[in-house]
């Protein structure tokens, strides 16, 4: 199996996931352990779970974290339309990071369907 690393799906949520850090800097101070924590850590969770995956015995647990990556994804697309409509973010990046995520999400769509459940 190849270095989870060295994955395009690795390298997008990474990216994503510095560039979320970055715009919640923004946000308001008393959102600092609300909403800033939850789109933190559900983009940090993907690759998280990416890697904790990867370093499984099996292919199926490697799945099941797959499963788990792209549940965070789920979430972080919620934070993201709640951010929107608090008036944190603005509609255009609202959009460019939703766009990022549903690639990020038809990505890990397309490695659980690569992965074969044999032990």
């Amino acid at each position: 199996m190849k270095c989870v690393e060295d994955l395009n799906v690795f390298k997008k949520a990474h990216d994503l996931t510095i560039a979320l850090y970055k715009m919640t800097s923004n946000f308001p101070s008393e959102e600092k352990y609300g909403l800033v924590s939850q789109i933190r850590r559900a983009s940090s969770s993907i690759n998280s779970n990416l890697m904790e995956g990867s370093h499984r015995r099996t292919n199926p647990d490697y799945k099941r974290f797959i499963g788990i990556a792209r549940g965070s994804v789920g979430e972080l697309k919620y934070h993201l339309l709640l951010a929107k409509d608090l008036g944190y973010i603005n509609g255009d990046d609202y959009l460019y990071f939703k766009s990022k995520i549903e690639i990020i999400s038809k990505m890990l769509t397309g490695m659980l369907k690569s992965i074969k459940d044999r032990d």
